[in-house]
C-alpha cells in the first residue's frame, strides 16, 4: 500500500477500483480523509457517499465488499487507484464492473467458479459430487487427468494436451478448494521464487529458485 497521504485540500479524492487479478476497472468512488483512513485500517474499501453524506463501506448491505490489496497515488496526489479482490459483483446491477467491460478468462475465475459450485444447490453439480466423495476421489481424478496430459504430449496431439490441461486445472482447483488452499497463496510462492531467480541470474540455483 502507498505510504503517501492523498491531498484532500481540494475536497473529495476520486478512487478507482481495479480487480487485482484481471485488471478490470470495477468502479469509481470518492473518499474524504476519514474514508481513506478507515480503508487503510480495515483493509476494506470505504467511500464517502455524496448522496448519503456519510461514510459508506462498499458492500455493507450486499456483502460484496472490496478487499484492498494495493493502493497507488497518482503524480498529483489527488487520485487513487486501488487494486482489490472483489467479494462478488461490484455493480449494484449484479455486473462484475460498473463499466461492463469484458474480461478475458483467468485462473482466478476458475477458483471462484469452483467455490460457487461448491456452495450451490444444484443436484447435478460435478464439483459437489467430487467434494462429497472426498480427497481420495479428487486426487484420483487429478492423477488421471495428469496422465491424460502425458499421453497427449507423447502423441504430440496439441488439441488433446490443450483440452486435458483444462480438465487438469479444473481438478487442481477442486483439490485446492477441498484443502482450503487459496490460489493467492500459491501465487505468493511463485512470486517469491521469481524474485529469487531474478536475484540469482547467471548463477546456478536449486529447483526452489527456478
Amino acid at each position: 500500500m502507498t505510504t503517501q497521504q492523498p491531498d484532500f485540500s481540494k475536497g473529495l479524492v476520486p478512487a478507482v477500483l481495479q480487480d487485482v487479478h484481471s485488471n478490470q476497472v470495477l468502479m469509481l468512488g470518492y473518499m474524504n480523509e476519514a474514508a481513506y483512513q478507515k480503508t487503510l485500517d480495515e483493509g476494506i474499501v470505504t467511500f464517502y457517499s455524496r448522496s448519503k453524506k456519510r461514510l459508506w463501506t462498499k458492500g455493507e448491505v450486499s456483502g460484496h465488499t472490496q478487499i484492498v490489496k494495493h493502493i497507488h497515488l497518482d503524480c498529483d496526489q489527488d487520485t487513487l487507484l486501488i487494486e482489490v479482490l472483489p467479494n462478488g459483483p461490484t455493480c449494484h446491477t449484479g455486473s462484475q464492473s460498473c463499466f461492463n467491460t469484458p474480461v478475458p478468462f483467468n485462473v482466478q475465475q476458475l477458483e471462484q467458479t469452483v467455490a460457487s459450485s461448491a456452495e450451490s444447490n444444484k443436484d447435478n453439480s460435478y464439483t459437489q459430487y467430487l467434494l462429497k466423495e472426498g480427497l481420495e476421489k479428487i486426487t484420483k481424478k487429478f492423477g488421471e487427468e495428469s496422465f491424460e496430459v502425458v499421453i497427449g504430449a507423447m502423441k504430440h496431439d496439441i488439441d488433446e494436451v490443450t483440452n486435458e490441461t483444462a480438465d487438469l486445472m479444473y481438478h487442481l482447483f477442486v483439490l485446492l478448494h477441498a484443502l482450503n488452499i487459496k490460489f493467492e497463496d500459491v501465487e505468493k510462492v511463485l512470486e517469491q521464487r521469481h524474485q529469487t531467480a531474478n536475484n540469482f541470474k547467471g548463477k546456478r540455483s536449486n529447483i526452489d529458485n527456478w
